[in-house]
């Protein structure tokens, strides 16, 4: 399985991103081993979604990376940025 995922940052941003072993990125994530979120954490998953094939977990991200593709996240899961007062 492949895993497209999204954290909230201790400065109220998304970030995205995708792995294989999800429970190994968040420990990277949450132990300073990944550069992009090194300085904002705390952070915390709010999100992921699971693929089979990696190549459609990759587009998955990229999609969720543009404009258009925040948008649908923003509909997607309101109720939760709602709870973490987050305006994307």
């Amino acid at each position: 399985m492949y895993y497209v995922y999204i954290l909230k940052l201790n400065n109220n941003q998304l970030y995205t991103g995708y792995t294989k072993n999800l429970k190994n990125r968040y420990k990277e994530h949450l132990y300073g081993k990944v550069q992009s979120t090194k300085y904002r954490r705390p952070l915390q998953i709010i999100h992921y979604e699971a693929y089979i094939l990696k190549s459609d977990a990759k587009r998955r991200e990229k999609f969720l990376k543009t404009s258009e593709g925040k948008q649908l996240l923003k509909k997607q899961i309101r109720d939760i940025l709602k709870n973490y007062n987050i305006v994307l």
